[in-house]
């Protein structure tokens, strides 16, 4: 076999970050490395008893323009570039003067760090790295004779390839070109991120060129750009994924330091992979429910329990009372601060996950000593997605976040099609019943009491079903009683048949709020008229797939 090593016997280092660049700077001093650098790493290096080169002196060029010029220049680009395996090349560098560089080492300006810090707008674009990922896609072009690194975990095995001149093979050069491509891909994607939201088409171009897809369809391109370029960062892996024989990790948004991904645990076990599915889940449906405080209690994916109330407490309590038996092993979640009550109530409970904006201390302390495997989360502030993003296979589909922000979310906006118009205590259940819905997995049916859910049938495959299941639960899981009488409905999209309604009527239903829009809508109406219970249309639906 062919042996591909090639010695470092010339490495070119410009980083931002210096930690461990130590490890380096040792193998290039033992090796005697020919070095050269730039700036500060030139410093650091010095210090660090390496004998390094400016690369205005292998330019002949100071650094100019507050460092935006530093290495972009052809005695450093075209040592980076030159295929030493090409006898051109190597002859071209010869008449030129130019040494080839075997190594490159380049981390690049923090510009993520830089958006988060809340920095100016023009703080923000002196960090966008020019410099640098040109000389990471150079050497990473270049992998037949250059070793590219970008990743400070890789030092310590330069390093030991340095100091005993071994160098790295093709098969281990491209393997490092890989990762360095991932890594300028990486970056400017966070960068196309920023500037979507910051730099939007001005109104002096909207009678330019209209933005079509393939289907010649006109589209909102600052919504949909023409390529959805997007990068999150692994935070760390997880035991396993939804199942135990499926691996899992964590990634996170860079431009993002405040999301649910970046809950701070307080206790308790590592989340799963369910975990984070769940505890997301209900973290979003509270603050469907905001400014009121409310609680939830989610298993599956689903909403077990959901209530409004005075105090974080008594929300919990009037949540966990619609499906006692299905909050076993659930997730809680507060949009409030979780006081000692709730804590109290929360103890005897098992419970996976809770997470709330914040704690009393009196209640951190008791959740931590007295439940030491619930995963305790504290997230800083409510859910901002407005994209849903879902994988297929060969693509992903990309839509608007349901937001409970729809004309037919407004209750002065539905239509009265049956029975008189709700009272205010019913009015506050309906709308407590259809901005619950948004949360339950469809088809969707959702009995409420008192700013509570009392019975939920979801993820059923045909609503007659949803409806059963919704009123068996409301009069099976609390000692017997007959909650479903006098409670009222909301239905995430339209009773394609009457009968779905009927059950819900036949239960003793008084009200029922939901879309419209079937062609039998009138036979649906005319049930709720026959049986005297009110019905109202919203003309919008929540379908929740």
């Amino acid at each position: 076999m062919t042996n591909t090593n090639r010695p470092i016997r010339r490495a070119l280092v410009s980083v931002f970050h210096k930690e461990g660049i130590e490890v380096l700077a040792e193998a290039f001093v033992k090796a005697g490395t020919e070095v050269v650098s730039t700036g500060s790493t030139a410093k650091k290096l010095a210090e660090l008893g390496v004998k390094v080169t400016e690369v205005s002196d292998v330019t002949g060029f100071p650094e100019c323009l507050d460092g935006r010029v530093k290495t972009l220049h052809p005695y450093i680009h075209a040592g980076i570039l030159a295929d030493m395996t090409n006898p051109e090349h190597a002859k071209q560098l010869e008449e030129f003067g130019i040494k080839p560089f075997d190594l490159v080492v380049v981390n690049l300006y923090p510009f993520a760090d830089t958006v988060r810090s809340g920095a100016s707008e023009a703080d923000v674009i002196e960090k966008i790295d020019i410099g640098g990922p040109s000389m990471v896609r150079g050497a990473a072009k270049n992998h037949a004779t250059v070793a590219i690194v970008t990743d400070p975990n890789d030092y310590a095995l330069v390093a030991s390839r340095v100091a005993d001149g071994t160098g790295f093979s093709l098969e281990e050069r491209e393997w490092l070109a890989a990762k360095a491509f991932a890594h300028t891909a990486a970056y400017d994607a966070t960068i196309n991120e920023w500037t979507a939201k910051h730099w939007p088409k001005p109104a002096s171009l909207e009678s330019s060129e209209i933005d079509r897809d393939d289907q010649g369809t006109e589209v909102d391109s600052a919504k949909f750009p023409a390529q959805f370029t997007r990068t999150w960062d692994r935070a760390h892996t997880l035991r396993y994924g939804e199942n135990s024989h499926q691996q899992a990790a964590l990634y996170v948004d860079p431009l993002n330091q405040t999301g649910f991904a970046h809950a701070e645990q307080l206790g308790g076990k590592p989340m799963s992979y369910n975990n984070y599915v769940d505890a997301d889940a209900a973290w979003r449906t509270v603050w469907d429910m905001a400014p009121a405080i409310a609680v939830a209690v989610v298993k599956h994916n689903n909403p077990c329990g959901l209530a409004i109330g005075a105090t974080a407490a008594e929300a919990h309590k009037k949540a966990h009372a619609c499906d006692p038996m299905s909050a076993y092993g659930g997730v809680i979640a507060c949009n409030s601060t979780v006081t000692l009550e709730m804590a109290e109530s929360v103890r005897p409970i098992f419970t996976e996950v809770i997470v709330a904006l914040d704690y009393e201390p009196a209640a951190l302390e008791l959740l931590q000593t007295k439940k030491k495997n619930l995963r305790i989360l504290k997230v800083a502030e409510p859910p901002k997605g407005h994209e849903a993003i879902r994988q297929i296979d060969g693509g992903l589909l990309v839509q608007d976040t349901d937001l409970i922000n729809a004309v037919g979310d407004d209750p002065d906006a539905w239509k009265l099609v049956a029975g008189e118009a709700a009272d205010a205590e019913t009015l506050k259940d309906l709308v407590f019943a259809w901005r619950a819905i948004r949360c339950v997995k469809s088809n969707a049916i959702l009995l409420a009491h008192d700013q509570a859910t009392v019975g939920i049938g979801m993820g059923q495959v045909n609503r007659v079903d949803s409806c059963h299941l919704a009123v068996e639960r409301a009069n099976t899981l609390a000692d017997g009683a007959d909650r479903a009488t006098g409670s009222v409905a909301a239905s995430d999209a339209f009773f394609p048949f009457a009968d779905g309604a009927q059950v819900l009527i036949d239960a003793g239903v008084k009200a029922i709020v939901q879309p419209g829009g079937s062609i039998r809508d009138e036979e649906v109406i005319e049930a709720a008229k026959k049986a005297g219970v009110t019905m109202y249309l919203t003309g919008t639906r929540h379908f929740f797939h």
